[in-house]
């Protein structure tokens, strides 16, 4: 049996372009009229999406005609949307140059890719063993951790903040498309 090379470095830079030129283009779309969203909000967009996953993966029945991938790829974005969001203040405005949004973008993403990185080096790829399943059931956790988080006014006694599960969340994504074929 040969040995399978992989390069996680590669995969997750091909998937993140597919996410960046989306929302990329939905910036030039719409602006950033994300920014009136509250991090609840936000938390409870990735919910709907990761909810859809489970829900597909259960059922197995698509009524709607999005497939997985695309929800993913909206959790992917949602996440770095909850991570800029983290560092405006309301005093900051609505909307923003498209060059500042496009380096945030980038800021987040190197950030959330650094992470994953030193998590890999520790749990040696483990993510490549999983089912799509327990990626997203592994999202699902961390939304019920940042809602508990938020709902505690953002205290926490033993645990990482929600930026750190916001990277997470996005990083677990990442492996899913990886698994799924997505360049």
């Amino acid at each position: 049996m040969a040995l399978i090379q992989t390069n996680t470095s590669l995969e997750f830079d091909e998937v993140i372009a597919v996410c960046r030129s989306l929302f990329l283009k939905k910036t030039k779309d719409y602006g950033t009229a994300w920014r009136i969203l509250r991090l609840r909000s936000i938390t409870d967009q990735i919910f709907i999406k990761a909810q859809r996953i489970r829900t597909l993966e259960d059922k197995k029945v698509n009524k709607v005609g999005e497939n997985i991938t695309s929800e993913y790829i909206g959790i992917i974005n949602y996440c770095v949307i909850a991570m800029m969001q983290l560092e405006f203040t309301e005093q900051d405005a609505n909307e923003l140059p498209f060059d500042k949004v496009e380096s945030l973008f980038e800021e987040k993403i190197r950030e959330t890719k650094d992470l994953m990185f030193a998590k890999n080096h520790d749990y040696g790829e483990a993510w490549r063993d999983m089912r799509i399943s327990s990626l997203t059931d592994l999202i699902l956790m961390k939304i019920f951790r940042v809602k508990q988080i938020e709902d505690n006014e953002g205290q926490t006694l033993a645990s990482e903040g929600v930026k750190a599960n916001y990277q997470d969340m996005l990083n677990y994504s990442v492996f899913a498309l990886i698994k799924l074929g997505v360049k």
